[in-house]
């Protein structure tokens, strides 16, 4: 099993910056991709950012130029800092990681909130 754990949400003000931390703990696993949704009150979960095993990433349109995901391969880490941050990116964040190797599938975090005000 692979458990993951978040950390970094909360409340800001429009224009301000959050960086959330997702950090994957188990034994004999190996992760490829990770990355982040969110989920807004009343909506689907959508994908924000992800990071492939060669560290390529992908960014939602809503998002691009203001959040950058990295990742520590050493620590099986996953950030997300989010700069200029809009009411409009109020969610529940989930962290997910794809492992591999070991226990192979999805896992995911247990969600951050993260509440912009206007």
């Amino acid at each position: 099993q692979v458990q993951l754990v978040e950390s970094g949400g909360g409340l800001v003000q429009a224009g301000g910056s959050l960086r959330l931390s997702c950090a994957a703990t188990g034994t004999r696993f190996n992760i490829n991709d990770m990355g982040w949704y969110r989920q807004a009150p009343g909506k689907q979960r959508d994908l924000v950012a992800t990071i492939g095993g060669g560290g390529i990433t992908n960014y939602a349109d809503s998002v691009k130029g203001r959040f950058t995901i990295t990742r520590d391969r050493a620590k099986n880490v996953v950030y997300l800092q989010m700069n200029s941050l809009k009411p409009e990116d109020t969610a529940v964040y989930y962290c997910y990681v794809d492992a591999v190797v070991g226990p192979r599938g999805r896992y995911w975090g247990q969600g951050t909130q993260v509440t912009v005000s206007s």
